[in-house]
């Protein structure tokens, strides 16, 4: 028997819980090709190793981007892959859940559940990300209340009010994670002459990145390429300089938020100060941002216990409960 699947198919990461079983994958969303044949080397985190590390003819691409599949045939070879590795054939179809923005277009959403049943689903229903933050997060979606999530990714913010089962307000951005990563390689590029990498400005934004000020701040050694002589370099960053670098993007970011309040009924605004937002996502575990959204929204945030996890425990509760939880997929609201 073939045992139905959740997937969160995120810019950044992609998560697989099975049903009954959880979470059984979560991995990098790369893949890793060679130009000259086609064929597949790597996917997941073997393939994220490979980032800006491979010969010209070998290429690490990430099949989304912005929240948006850039790529749809790369987007089906890795949805394949990933229902391969937890053991779909093609003797055995389950159903799948897939979590996608809620901001995608009609054409993507077509594009991704055809994928998805060619690369071995029997069924493909989507459900939006908010919406399934918000089952996973355990709020009561389907009383008249005022729920409102965060949803920070690697491509997108999405901040939804959820009442009565259904999604009142939604703002959607496309930045993200990946965006306050680029800021900081710009930031390296002008002030300090020298050329790093995707994974090295993760790795800086993870040891000193923040939003707001935080206590025992040190600096951080960041070695690269001098842009002037070629050389390899290591240079001095600061969490003051990495806050300067990111600002715009975090801006942007609360911004959304402060969108989607304003875009709220006034009598859910009550709602949000007595109960507080959600805030979930990967990018949600930027130091300070918390903090930040607090200060300038003036409502109460509390972070997931499960951040990265969130999304597609609610899709994988609508799997245990598939019947009980399909009038949320997106087709059935229509």
């Amino acid at each position: 028997m073939a045992r139905d699947l959740a997937i969160d198919l995120g810019t950044a990461n992609t998560l697989v819980y099975m049903k009954g079983r959880g979470i059984v994958l979560n991995e990098p969303s790369v893949i890793a090709l060679n130009k000259q044949t086609g064929e597949v080397l790597a996917t997941g985190r073997e393939a994220w190793q490979m980032i800006g590390r491979t010969p010209g003819y070998i290429v690490a691409v990430r099949p989304l981007r912005g929240g948006a599949i850039t790529d749809f045939d790369i987007t089906e070879r890795m949805i394949r892959l990933l229902l391969q590795r937890v053991g779909v054939t093609r003797w055995n179809r389950p159903k799948v859940v897939i979590c996608v923005p809620s901001a995608i277009t009609e054409v993507e959403r077509r594009a991704v559940t055809d994928a998805a049943r060619r690369a071995g689903a029997a069924d493909a229903q989507l459900i939006e990300q908010p919406l399934a933050a918000a089952i996973g997060a355990d709020l009561p979606i389907d009383e008249p209340v005022g729920n409102m999530v965060i949803d920070i990714g690697g491509g997108t913010v999405e901040t939804a009010v959820i009442s009565l089962g259904g999604v009142v307000a939604l703002e959607a951005v496309r930045v993200g994670s990946f965006d306050i990563d680029a800021a900081i390689q710009g930031f390296a590029r002008r002030e300090h002459g020298v050329a790093i990498g995707e994974r090295t400005a993760e790795e800086i934004k993870m040891a000193i990145g923040s939003a707001d000020p935080t206590p025992d701040e040190v600096q951080a050694e960041v070695r690269g390429r001098d842009l002037m002589t070629g050389l390899p370099k290591t240079v001095l960053m600061t969490p003051e300089e990495v806050r300067l670098a990111i600002d715009d993007v975090v801006t942007t970011m609360v911004q959304s938020v402060q969108r989607c309040l304003a875009k709220s009924p006034p009598e859910l605004a009550q709602d949000f100060i007595a109960r507080g937002v959600h805030l979930v996502g990967g990018g949600a575990m930027l130091r300070g941002l918390k903090e930040r959204i607090e200060r300038e929204c003036g409502v109460p945030v509390l972070m997931s216990p499960m951040p990265l996890e969130a999304v597609v425990l609610g899709a994988g509760h609508c799997i245990e409960h598939y019947d009980a939880l399909k009038n949320m997929f997106m087709g059935a609201r229509r």
